[in-house]
């Protein structure tokens, strides 16, 4: 799970669309919250998670019912054989492992990337900014900042798209007038959207569905409550948020 998260949140082309998207102070918050997240979630499993609802898990996990996914995830195009990692890597066989990873990559994310833009071009025409304002508490100053990243992962329950799909998505928040918390809670729920729920349950069982949705939604809001204070402290939070932008005079 730990993985799972860094995989998601701490990776460079998220990094990259949130400074060009958003602004660096994002980036910033993605990498100081996601080891904050990890750490939280470290301590909840081994508060609640149960020696039986892992055995659970891993028997429901040994059915392999998930599908195409999971052989997906069973193919090993590793190259072991013909001297160094720079070698290996010039190989006919090392181009072809490389070019088989990206399509494959490319072809799992496509369609989160396509539905958050299309999601969040619907959302900025469709819902006017006061109907984000008064859902955030825009104007509430400490319930704000404390409501904000409780609203964000729920938003993204229901968004349908993760990975950097949801980052336009975000943009479109935070223009809305959601707090800085709230932007980074929303970031780090993509992994508790209805789809990956649904893989959770089909893997996993409901229980441990049911017990990794509570688990990384406390963790996911925390986290991005952390950030926000700790960035209000050091004076980094950006600002101007909520605020529509005017056009520009020809």
């Amino acid at each position: 799970m730990a993985f799972q998260f860094g995989s998601t949140n701490l990776v460079l082309e998220l990094g990259i669309i949130l400074a060009v998207l958003i602004g660096w102070q994002f980036t910033a918050a993605e990498f100081v919250g996601g080891p904050i997240m990890i750490a939280l979630m470290a301590l909840l499993f081994r508060r609640f998670l149960t020696p039986d609802m892992v055995d659970e898990a891993k028997q429901e996990a040994d059915r392999g019912v998930l599908g195409r996914m999971e052989g997906h995830a069973e193919m090993d195009m590793s190259i072991t054989e013909g001297g160094s990692v720079w070698r290996r890597l010039r190989s006919s066989r090392g181009f072809t492992a490389i070019s088989n990873y990206f399509i494959m990559d490319w072809a799992a994310v496509w369609m989160d990337v396509v539905g958050g833009l299309l999601i969040a071009g619907a959302l900025a025409a469709w819902v006017p900014n006061s109907f984000w304002q008064g859902l955030f508490l825009e104007h509430h100053g400490v319930l704000a900042t404390i409501w904000g990243p409780l609203i964000g992962p729920l938003v993204a329950v229901l968004s349908f798209v993760c990975s950097i799909g949801n980052v336009p998505l975000a943009a479109v928040l935070w223009n809305g007038g959601i707090s800085f918390g709230g932007v980074i809670a929303f970031i780090f729920a993509d992994l508790i959207i209805l789809p990956i729920l649904n893989i959770y349950r089909k893997y996993y069982g409901r229980p441990m569905a049911a017990f990794l949705f509570m688990t990384f939604y406390a963790t996911m809001a925390a986290s991005g409550l952390i950030v926000d204070l700790l960035f209000k402290l050091v004076g980094l939070e950006p600002t101007g948020q909520g605020t529509p932008r005017s056009p520009t005079p020809a």
